[in-house]
């Protein structure tokens, strides 16, 4: 199977995949099996939410619409140029992946990496998505048949794999790595996204930022936990902002969080700013619970940026207008293009070079 042949197949998923939207899903003329998968994808978008509470329809499809976004030709064709000619690893491995369940598809990045570059992908999906990747697995089998021998679902014990990529919290990282420590890897930790506000922000902006706080409810190492503003800061023009996203309290499981952590926050006598439907609480840790997001000031802009190339290791987003090097727009930390790599590690380059 060429490389001209596996781009095509995935940019076959994405004109899927554009077909599906929360307002209305449209079956398009020309996109292939559409009979064979379009109603049974719709359906299985709405049962999402039976197999994780947390994967609402709006959710779920935000992620396919990003990934629809995401595989066009063009996209694919700029992520790719930047490796050699032939982007095929010359000794097909077969790549575990192992698989958080945070957010929906989260792993896909990964799973379209081994395939792109000629390898075979050995799968342990999180218990929390079990069901959306394997079903897209299926639409893309049916596209182009040789690529089932290279995808293996699998849910007991790992074996028989050249290479591993596994996403866990920071425990579960440490026992990949003793358990993994005889085969090449890349191991995923926590980490946290952090915006840095110098109070100039514009209302559009902090809008935004909200939708950086409150896709997936805050699920994500893409979601900002974290924010960092200077001395003196009202928290005003923030909350006046994020109003629009007041509709998030409505839902039980959010909502449960927020009265659980709001009350463990008051009984140890912390200071909060609260909304009604988010906390803000001054505190140095990246990590805030789900429904609060930390804050800290800073006094000088240089002084931050050190502290946070410092702890660059904690941080996977760093969202600003301009105030921090590599930042990006507010708004803009769900919608990663495909060569936006988890950690900064290349996966790419480490399934081409890895023995």
């Amino acid at each position: 199977m060429t490389l001209e042949t596996k781009k095509s197949v995935f940019v076959e998923l994405g004109k899927f995949l554009s077909q599906f939207s929360e307002g209305k899903s449209v079956k398009k003329a020309g996109v292939l099996h559409n009979e064979a998968f379009f109603d049974d994808f719709e359906k299985l978008i709405h049962l999402s939410q039976s197999h994780n509470g947390w994967y609402t329809p709006e959710q779920v499809y935000f992620a396919i619409q990003s990934w629809a976004e995401a595989l066009t030709e063009e996209n694919i064709e700029k992520w790719l140029s930047q490796y050699a000619a032939n982007s095929t690893t010359e000794k097909e491995k077969t790549v575990a992946l192992i698989l958080a369940g945070n957010i929906p598809l989260v792993g896909f990045h990964d799973f379209l990496s081994v395939l792109i570059t000629g390898n075979k992908a050995l799968i342990k999906t999180s218990s929390n998505d079990q069901h959306l990747l394997p079903f897209l697995a299926k639409y893309l089998i049916a596209v182009d048949e040789s690529l089932k021998d290279n995808v293996n679902f699998v849910e007991g014990k790992l074996e028989n794999f050249d290479t591993v990529i596994a996403t866990g919290s920071n425990n579960t990282a440490r026992y990949f790595e003793y358990y993994f420590k005889d085969k090449p890897s890349i191991i995923r930790k926590n980490r946290n996204s952090v915006a840095v506000l110098n109070g100039k922000e514009s209302h559009e902006e902090l809008e935004a930022l909200g939708e950086d706080i409150f896709r997936y409810f805050g699920l994500g190492c893409r979601n900002v936990s974290k924010l960092f503003v200077p001395k003196g800061y009202s928290f005003d023009a923030f909350f006046q902002a994020i109003f629009k996203y007041q509709d998030v309290i409505h839902y039980e499981k959010y909502a449960n969080n927020y009265d659980y952590n709001k009350a463990v926050f008051l009984m140890s006598n912390f200071k909060l700013l609260d909304n009604g439907f988010l906390t803000l609480k001054e505190d140095p840790s990246y990590a805030s619970p789900i429904s609060s997001v930390f804050y800290e000031f800073y006094e000088n802009i240089e002084d931050l940026q050190t502290r946070l190339k410092a702890d660059a290791e904690q941080i996977q987003c760093i969202v600003s207008h301009d105030l921090i090097q590599n930042s990006i727009p507010f708004g803009q930390t769900q919608n990663p293009q495909l060569w936006d790599y988890a950690d900064n590690v290349d996966t790419i380059t480490f399934l081409l070079t890895t023995k």
